[in-house]
């Protein structure tokens, strides 16, 4: 398993501690591509939308997105993140970054909601 918590960035994969810093100089939109069930479970407090990668709500909202903003994108492990960062490169977004898994960003020191 990768750990994002420490790993340093391969431009669309940032670590948690990466994530911080990019916030605080551009506060963008944090997007859990988690299930709607996963989201409720728990989530950081800092998101702005959950929309699952893996049954066509994200590809189709994405469609009405502005491409000028930037995205931060996370799931469980950063595995589904990674695809839908992807995705939205494919899409002309160019500030998209995977920012890992859920536990990882939770250690890292992100507030729970």
């Amino acid at each position: 398993m990768i750990n994002f918590f420490s790993r340093k960035s391969s431009g669309t994969d940032i670590s948690a501690d990466e994530f911080k810093e990019k916030m605080a100089a551009d506060r963008g939109v944090v997007i859990d591509v988690r299930s709607k069930s996963e989201y409720d479970e728990g989530h950081i407090a800092v998101t702005d939308q959950q929309l699952n990668v893996m049954n066509g709500e994200f590809q189709e909202a994405i469609q009405e997105m502005d491409k000028s903003k930037t995205y931060y994108l996370y799931c469980r492990s950063g595995n589904r993140s990674g695809q839908a960062a992807r995705i939205m490169q494919q899409a002309g977004f160019e500030n998209v970054y995977n920012v890992g898994g859920f536990g990882d960003l939770v250690r890292a020191g992100f507030e729970v909601a």
